[in-house]
Order: structure tokens, then C-alpha cells, then sequence
């Protein structure tokens, strides 16, 4: 599948990561459930898929979210470009923030009532 460049390599490198790791959580999950996976595109990155596995073997949603937040993070400092003051260091600046924010919005008790609906959907089951 063709992506579309957004004119930054910058971005188009994290955009690239972040496709490679929801594409590798995705397939691990629907292996996980035993789900046809056939339809998925498969990556190649190493890097990306041991996270996925590391993220999908954890016990708890919530540290898992952890997991690749963290995860993610690195990622945004290897690409980080070496000129404080370009318009990738903003990006770079402003994609740490928006992960930031995503985890402050974590609740334990929410996310596990929501975990356990999402499931049980998937599942066919309501409860």
C-alpha cells in the first residue's frame, strides 16, 4: 500500500513507525483471538514487531499502553533531527506532547470497563 509523503521526512518516518507498529498489534491481537489475519498487511520491522509482541504479552491493558508510549517516545527521539530549530523539531516537540496528553487521559477503572466492552463485542457477546 502507497502512503502519501506529508513533505516531511520527519513525519513520514514516524508516520511510517506508527503504521508498522498498529499493523503488527493488529495481527498479533487477531492471532491471539485466533481471527483471520489474511487481509492485514505484514511489516518487516524487527524493531517494531518485538514491541508488539512485548505490548500484547503483558497482562494489563493499561501497561501495556504504557509499554508503547514509552516505546514510542524512543522512536521520536532516535528520528529527532539534529537542528533544534527546524520545523521537524516542532513536529518532533508537538507529537511528544500529544503522547503526553494521550496518557494523562488513562484511567484504570474506565479503561478496564471499556477494555472488557470492546472485547466482549469483538467477541459477539453481550453482557
Amino acid at each position: 500500500m502507497e502512503t502519501e509523503s506529508t513533505g516531511s521526512p520527519f513525519l513520514d518516518q514516524w508516520y511510517e513507525k506508527e503504521r508498522n507498529l498498529r499493523l503488527a498489534l493488529a495481527q498479533l491481537r487477531a492471532l491471539k483471538m485466533k481471527k483471520d489475519n489474511k487481509d492485514l498487511p505484514s511489516t518487516s520491522d524487527g524493531e517494531v514487531i518485538q514491541a508488539a509482541r512485548t505490548a500484547t504479552g503483558m497482562d494489563s491493558p493499561l501497561s501495556a499502553e504504557q509499554f508503547l508510549n514509552q516505546y514510542r517516545m524512543s522512536v521520536l527521539d532516535k528520528l529527532a533531527p539534529m537542528d533544534m530549530f527546524s520545523v521537524d523539531a516542532v513536529f518532533n516537540y508537538g507529537l511528544k506532547l500529544m503522547l503526553a496528553e494521550r496518557m494523562k487521559k488513562f484511567n484504570r477503572d474506565e479503561g478496564l470497563a471499556s477494555y472488557h466492552k470492546i472485547y466482549d463485542s469483538i467477541l459477539g457477546e453481550n453482557k
